[in-house]
């Protein structure tokens, strides 16, 4: 009987310690539609900026300069309607020159990795209301949004970065 009553005890309280992990998830990761995208998202990023989430970036489309961090290959294949292109591999100050430092900035790229870092040094740089998008253009896709090529028209295109980033991009047309 007491065997019994300690691996029950054992069994609730690893029940409950898993629940209370699982359900400690942030509220970023909460809004990728994919656990597993989450979980990697978590790991691969240093969380270092403000992030915003897709739902919240969308309703901020028309107030918030929207930075593309990817390559220019990736940019013209498609990406969120009005963002700027800035790039990531050759990505100056000058870029923004013309954007006041009041500016409220939302920086993507495939998944947050590049624009991350892009986000570091705007606000290093005295932007004062930067945010990364968590999970990137990937998400954006992922939940519905709708991206535009190159003349501005809506395409399913998004370029996915590589066969193993790809593997995040749900929705929407892989070009590689």
């Amino acid at each position: 009987m007491q065997a019994l009553l300690k691996y029950i005890r054992y069994a609730f309280t690893s029940l409950f310690l898993s629940f209370m992990v699982t359900s400690c998830a942030t509220a970023q990761e909460a809004s990728v539609k994919s656990n597993s995208y989450g979980v990697m998202l978590k790991t691969l990023l240093s969380h270092t900026v403000p992030e915003m989430n897709v739902p919240e970036a969308a309703e901020k489309l028309a107030n918030t300069v929207f930075l593309d961090a990817r390559e220019l290959e990736e940019y013209e294949v498609s990406h969120i309607k009005g963002a700027r292109f800035v790039g990531y591999d050759h990505f100056t100050m000058e870029a923004v020159d013309d954007v006041p430092k009041t500016t409220p900035i939302i920086v993507y790229c495939s998944v947050g990795y590049r624009s991350e870092k892009i986000s570091e040094q705007l606000l290093a740089a005295g932007f004062e209301s930067v945010s990364n998008l968590y999970g990137g253009i990937f998400e954006w896709k992922n939940q519905g949004h709708a991206v535009v090529d190159q003349e501005g028209e809506t395409t399913d295109a998004v370029h996915a970065f590589s066969r193993t980033w790809g593997i995040w991009l749900k929705e929407g047309d892989k070009v590689y």
